[in-house]
Formats: structure tokens, C-alpha cells, sequence
């Protein structure tokens, strides 16, 4: 009885083993078309960035010319109701019947004319700056036409190789997930975490020539020995990598 149920936990290691490989295979399958798709996903992210950014750049400088626009209106009241306190203050002056008042008149006059030609700067100011704004509006609008001409050409480039490999790769993505119920969650949990720290994204590899068939240490025969026995999960003590024996991964060293 205690021999059967020894067998029984050998048998399971050994099935979860070869379950962790073959998801180890399809998992490099899904990398190697990944692969390439090369850094095309991150380029077309890239300019989509860009396009997003310059539209912004766009609409702030559309933004600041409205509210340049709306300092031109105040400035021409002003300039209006400067030019009518003047006219009024011209009849007023023909009228008066002191001095103190036609020089209280005169001085309001001269300062509504400072006045005006300090509106005037301003104006001339602002449309120098709604010019400028307008050019840089100009100019934006030429590099947004480019880019989105790069952008569509790398989606579309990106879109025919998606378009090849998605059905290769959601099979292996099925595949996959299908393997993974027949590992237990612990082991599998460790593999991912591996994997995914891993420069090749090998979480398993089996004994090549002795030695880890991830970094390509020396392995102790007694540890060898362990790996071919299939009681336990064993892992590199270099690199920290799942190994297994040539045999159980189907491989004919």
C-alpha cells in the first residue's frame, strides 16, 4: 500500500514536470511571434503618444489665441471710451469758466491720449503674438501630418503581421491554458515568477552536458541524479531555473 501511494506522488511530480515543459514550449512558441512582431507595438504606442501630444500643443495654441483675441476686443473699448471722454472733454473745455478747470480738463485729456497709445501697443502686440501663434499652428499641423502618416503606415504594417500570427497564437494561448490546471499552483506561480525575471524567458530547462540548460552551470552528479529520479521540483542554484532530465522533456541528448 505505502509503495503504491509512493508510486502514485512520483507519477504526479513526473506528470507535473512534463506539463510545466511542454507549457514552457508553447510559452517560447508565443515569444518567437511576439519576437516578430519586433518593437512595432511600441513604436506605433510611440507615435500615438506623439499625435496625442501634438494635438494638445494644438489646441493650447488655439486656446491662447481666443484669449489674445478677446484682449484685442478690451483694448479697442478702451481705446473707444478713451476717444469719447476726449470729445467730451473738448466741449467741455470751450466751456469752462477757470483755469483750475480747463487745466483738470486738459490733463484728462492728455491722459486718455497716453492712454490710447498704450492700447495701441498692446494691440499691436497681440497680433504680433496671434501671428506667431498662428505660425506655430502652421507649422504643428505640417509634423501632425506627418506623424499620423508614419503612424498609419506602422499600424498597417503591425495590422498584417497581427493578422498572420493570431490564429497561431490564440491556439497556443488555448493550449496553454489548458496545461496549467494539470500543475499545482504553487510550482506554477514559481515558474511565471522566473520566467518573467528570466533574460530568455526560460522558467524550465532540462541538464545539457551536465550543466543547467539555462545558465550553463555544472551540475553535482548527486543533483543530476535527483533531477532523473522526478520525486521533487528542483531548481539551479545559479539561476534559480526549474530543471529536468533530457528524457522527461523528450529530448535525446
Amino acid at each position: 500500500m505505502a509503495t503504491d501511494k509512493k508510486n502514485e506522488q512520483v507519477a504526479s511530480v513526473e506528470e507535473r514536470l512534463k506539463a510545466l515543459y511542454q507549457l514552457q514550449t508553447i510559452l517560447s512558441e508565443i515569444d518567437r511571434i511576439k519576437t516578430i512582431r519586433g518593437e512595432l507595438p511600441l513604436e506605433v504606442q510611440d507615435f500615438e503618444d506623439q499625435v496625442a501630444g501634438l494635438q494638445h500643443r494644438i489646441e493650447n495654441f488655439t486656446a491662447e489665441i481666443e484669449e489674445l483675441q478677446q484682449n484685442l476686443v478690451f483694448e479697442n473699448e478702451k481705446i473707444n471710451n478713451a476717444k469719447a471722454i476726449i470729445e467730451d472733454h473738448k466741449v467741455k473745455i470751450d466751456n469752462v469758466r477757470n483755469n483750475r478747470e480747463f487745466d483738470l480738463l486738459s490733463k484728462e485729456i492728455e491722459y486718455q491720449e497716453l492712454e490710447i497709445k498704450l492700447c495701441e501697443k498692446h494691440i499691436s502686440e497681440f497680433r504680433k503674438a496671434i501671428e506667431a501663434k498662428n505660425q506655430e499652428i502652421e507649422a504643428t499641423h505640417g509634423h501632425l501630418a506627418d506623424v499620423k502618416h508614419i503612424l498609419a503606415e506602422k499600424k498597417s504594417e503591425l495590422d498584417e503581421i497581427v493578422s498572420e500570427t493570431r490564429q497561431e497564437e490564440e491556439a497556443l494561448k488555448t493550449k496553454a491554458k489548458n496545461l496549467e490546471p494539470k500543475i499545482d499552483e504553487f510550482t506554477l506561480k514559481a515558474f511565471k515568477r522566473i520566467r518573467k525575471n528570466a533574460r530568455n524567458g526560460l522558467g524550465i530547462v532540462y541538464v545539457q552536458r551536465n550543466a543547467c540548460g539555462g545558465c550553463f552551470n555544472r551540475i553535482p552528479p548527486q543533483k543530476q541524479m535527483e533531477i532523473k529520479m522526478h520525486k521533487k521540483v528542483i531548481v539551479c542554484e545559479y539561476c534559480g531555473r526549474i530543471m529536468i532530465d533530457p528524457e522527461l522533456a523528450g529530448v535525446n541528448e
